[in-house]
């Protein structure tokens, strides 16, 4: 578990921070496509690209732990 490593705040701040970008991306990445511009829907693809990396680096972390 994570509280047992002993930076459970850091991956709560991954897994916050994560979804976060992931909602904000989706949202822009939405909104740049519906209005054809290229500089909102890019930023959008970038946060969400960011969003999973945190996610997964989480996930990483979470499962490292358990190996033998």
């Amino acid at each position: 578990m994570a509280t047992g490593t002993g930076d459970g705040p850091v991956l709560l701040m991954k897994k916050l921070g994560g979804f976060f970008f992931i909602i904000l991306g989706c949202l822009l990445t939405a909104i740049g496509a519906n209005s054809s511009n290229t500089a909102v829907t890019v930023l959008g693809v970038i946060l969400l690209t960011a969003g999973a990396i945190l996610l997964i680096l989480k996930i990483i972390r979470r499962s490292g732990s358990n190996r033998p």
